[in-house]
């Protein structure tokens, strides 16, 4: 993603459809994105009525503060297919596939949404939580590369990883499969977000979390609780320390002595402009995050 279509995903919050409460607060959360869930986080009876009240909140929505996202069954359950058309009709900033496996699974909701003329800006983001998506998860990431398959973002689902292959909940056991996930989506143009942290009354261990997936490569956590906001924004956010040698970096580039050179000495260490074009990106994005 280039600078000029940055968004921020620092603290992506889940918040279940049918928790009219969390639903009204939107507007007042300082998180960068919101998943509304039709998911898991509604019981099955309740279904078809949250899908209806979603539609509702994204079509009634003041002016957006935070990307708004909404994560809907299963393409192959009885609820997908008319959760993709009716979620689609009221533009979201995104969709959220659950138990997606292949690369088929992706354009088929992207065949689906422009077949039933869903605008350009609604885009796909993809739960990886599945075995089998992590295996294909180079092939799946490819499409992140042509904007044609709406492919956005992807989505740690750390919790189904652990069900499904019966490995510990220590996290130092997903680390492997965290890293293929970060170094896929950067090889298809996608942002990542780290999956959640289960103990939201524990916020120090959160930050740390936080701060373990941002060296990680991540571009966010999600969230289950508001209170995990703040230490996710603070964790993925440039610090002073980053920012003051993007600054030393763009204004060394900057002399005149320097006009025109490929690479340069600063502070005693080699600096190729390959740096510059990070520092470059790292202000632009910083100021739009208002860091």
């Amino acid at each position: 993603m280039t600078v000029d279509t940055y968004r921020p995903r620092r603290s992506v919050l889940y918040m279940p459809a049918s928790n009219e409460r969390a639903l009204a607060k939107i507007g007042s959360l300082a998180c960068d994105a919101v998943i509304i869930d039709l998911e898991d986080g509604v019981a099955p009876a309740g279904k078809v009525f949250a899908r209806d009240r979603v539609a509702d909140v994204l079509a009634a929505r003041p002016e957006r503060r935070c990307e708004m996202v909404v994560r809907i069954n299963p393409l192959a359950s009885e609820w997908g297919i008319d959760d993709l058309l009716a979620v689609a009709k009221a533009e979201p900033d995104g969709i959220l596939l659950p138990k997606i496996g292949t690369p088929r699974d992706i354009l088929e909701a992207g065949d689906l949404l422009d077949d039933n003329f869903a605008l350009d800006t609604v885009k796909l983001w993809a739960m990886i939580e599945t075995p089998k998506a992590l295996l294909n998860i180079g092939a799946i990431a490819e499409l992140g590369r042509d904007p044609a398959s709406r492919l956005a973002c992807f989505v740690a689902g750390t919790n189904d990883l652990v069900k499904a292959t019966g490995i510990s909940t220590d996290r130092r056991y997903l680390m492997p499969w965290l890293l293929q996930l970060v170094l896929a989506a950067r090889a298809g143009g996608l942002d990542v977000i780290d999956g959640v942290a289960n103990d939201f009354r524990d916020l120090d261990g959160f930050a740390r979390e936080c701060v373990e997936a941002a060296a990680m490569g991540f571009d966010g956590k999600s969230l289950i609780h508001p209170n995990q906001i703040e230490p996710a924004n603070r964790a993925f956010a440039p610090s002073p320390e980053a920012l003051a040698r993007a600054r030393a970096i763009r204004d060394a580039f900057a002399r005149p002595e320097n006009a025109g050179k490929s690479v340069i000495a600063l502070d005693g260490r080699m600096v190729e402009r390959l740096h510059l074009a990070e520092a470059e990106k790292l202000l632009a994005k910083a100021a739009i995050i208002g860091a």
